[in-house]
C-alpha cells in the first residue's frame, strides 16, 4: 500500500518539499512567538517524523533561539522570500514541524487536533477544535520573553 504524499513550498517557489505518510500530530498555536513568526493571529503546526520529510529543492536558512522555557527552537526558512517552512523544537526530538499553510492545495488536508496558548488568542478567532489549552502541558517559563513578544 502506497503512503499518502503531500507537496508544498515557500511563497516564491524556490523551496519545495514532500511529506510521506500521515503526521504524528497537527494543531494551532496562538503563542506570541507563532504570531510574530507568521505575521498572523496563529501558527499551524503539522509534525512529521524526520524520515517523512524531504526537501526537493531550494536553500533554507536557519534561525535558532531558546524559548521562554529555555528549550531550543530552530526555524528553517527560504533564503529568498523568508517564508518559514519547517522548525524543530527540543521538546519534540525527531520531529519536523511543517508550516500548515505551505502545503499545496488542498492546503489544509490534515486534521488539527489541538489548540495551544489560547491565553493569547486573538478575540476574533474561533475554531471547532475540542482540545484547547491556555498554554501547554510542558510550558515552564524560566526566561522572560523579550519585549517584542510581551509588548
Amino acid at each position: 500500500m502506497e503512503k499518502e504524499r503531500h507537496s508544498g513550498g515557500c511563497g516564491c517557489g524556490s523551496v519545495r518539499y514532500e511529506t510521506i505518510g500521515n503526521p504524528t500530530r497537527a494543531g494551532v498555536c496562538h503563542c506570541r512567538y507563532c504570531q510574530t513568526r507568521t505575521g498572523s493571529a496563529f501558527g499551524i503546526s503539522v509534525y512529521f517524523e524526520e524520515n517523512q520529510v524531504s526537501v526537493l529543492n531550494g536553500e533554507l536558512t536557519e534561525y535558532e533561539f531558546k524559548n521562554s522555557s529555555g528549550r531550543k527552537f530552530k526555524n528553517r526558512f527560504c533564503r529568498k522570500c523568508g517564508t518559514t517552512v519547517f522548525w524543530e523544537v527540543e521538546i519534540r526530538k525527531g520531529l519536523i514541524g511543517v508550516a500548515g499553510g505551505t502545503f499545496d492545495p488542498p492546503t489544509f488536508w490534515f486534521e488539527a487536533g489541538f489548540e495551544v496558548f489560547c491565553r493569547s488568542k486573538a478575540p476574533f478567532i474561533e475554531t471547532t477544535i475540542a482540545d484547547k489549552k491556555e498554554t501547554t502541558d510542558y510550558y515552564e517559563p524560566i526566561i522572560p520573553d523579550n519585549e517584542a513578544l510581551t509588548g
